[in-house]
């Protein structure tokens, strides 16, 4: 064969091939779904959210029970034995003192004072150690997270077992409100928001929702011991109060004796006031004990069991809102809903913690 059509063939195939293209794929096209099919899974998403409810109130319970014993052994061995020794006593005495000289006719004006910087010792010695490890606002929200997972986990199974494409049912969820805080907009957030995005606090409707938590709670939040630590400092006010009037007739003793003499006295009287001190202890401890033991109790009843302000409020603001919006609700208009948004169960950013609720 001539060379010169053989390279004419070849350039001719060439060209052929580079104006080939590919044939397009097909877009998934919506599939049919009944009305009662889609009734049936509003009820199972509702299901989903009772079951996934249920598994975050374990974890919460779980997890403050090992946040309460850390506080209480943090209260025993740190704060307890600091409070009571010699050397705090001698120092909340010139504190007390110095309250009592500035109370200008205040009534407990010294108790008030001695109770606040005692909360910030609390606060220091106790609580902000405890939280390096865990502490309620982390529980709040790792739990409201955890609610997310559980969600995201359940709805590919609920669209198999429906024969239900996943752009079909993300344009379901898209419809269902999980945050509502509104107005504006970006404080509410539908149910395919919450399960698909990763990091969830970085959803503004999330960050709102936490923030509203907090707010309701109250400024001092849920650490707060006032009401647990203003019998301590009463009584430890009132006992110092009283030490002051015998400390100033022994410090004119022990000016007027002399420098060697009046050493010795001063000497006596602070080993007077150690064994006094030392008397006392049992019972201040046993006081601080109880009162910082009820009151602490109590708030952490009201952090597990408050719906609007504890630590599973925000699951429980999403599920109320899942769950009141499918429930008797009719059939969902059909279509594909969110274009191009493919599901993806999120990625947990937090370490999930197993509850021990054995013996509850």
């Amino acid at each position: 064969m001539n060379p010169r059509a053989l390279l004419v063939a070849a350039l001719f195939l060439l060209a052929g091939c580079a104006t080939s293209t590919r044939a397009p794929v097909a877009a998934p096209q919506a599939v049919f779904v009944s009305p009662q099919t889609w009734q049936q899974i509003d009820r199972e998403i509702v299901s989903a959210s009772q079951q996934a409810t249920e598994q975050v109130k374990l974890f919460a319970r779980g997890s403050m029970e090992h946040w309460r014993t850390r506080v209480y052994q943090q209260t025993e061995e740190n704060f307890i034995p600091w409070f009571s020794s010699y050397w705090t006593q001698e120092w909340l005495s010139m504190k007390v003192s110095w309250y009592t000289v500035n109370a200008g006719g205040e009534q407990d004006a010294s108790a008030k004072r001695l109770a606040a910087y005692l909360l910030e010792q609390y606060q220091k010695r106790v609580l902000a150690p405890v939280a390096v490890e865990i502490d309620p606002d982390a529980i709040l929200g790792q739990a409201t997270e955890f609610y997310t997972q559980l969600m995201a986990k359940q709805m590919p199974l609920i669209a198999q077992r429906h024969r239900v494409p996943l752009a079909q049912l993300n344009g379901h969820l898209q419809k269902i409100p999980a945050i509502a805080l509104g107005p504006p907009p970006a404080r509410d957030a539908s149910l395919l928001q919450v399960i698909s995005t990763a990091p969830l606090n970085t959803l503004p409707a999330y960050a709102a929702l936490i923030d509203k938590i907090h707010t309701d709670g109250g400024a001092k939040g849920i650490a707060s011991t006032d009401a647990g630590m203003a019998p301590v400092a009463k009584r430890a006010s009132q006992r110092m109060e009283a030490e002051m009037a015998p400390r100033g007739a022994a410090s004119a003793v022990a000016a007027a004796a002399g420098k060697l003499a009046g050493g010795l006295i001063s000497v006596g009287v602070a080993g007077i006031r150690a064994i006094i001190q030392a008397n006392d202890r049992p019972d201040s401890e046993a006081l601080i004990r109880s009162s910082l033991g009820g009151t602490f109790d109590k708030a952490w009843l009201k952090l597990v069991q408050n719906p609007t302000t504890g630590v599973m409020a925000g699951a429980l603001h999403m599920a109320g809102q899942v769950e009141r919006n499918l429930a008797g609700s009719e059939a969902p208009s059909v279509g594909l809903g969110v274009e191009g948004v493919e599901w993806r169960p999120p990625q947990s950013t937090t370490q999930q913690i197993e509850p021990n609720v054995q013996g509850e």
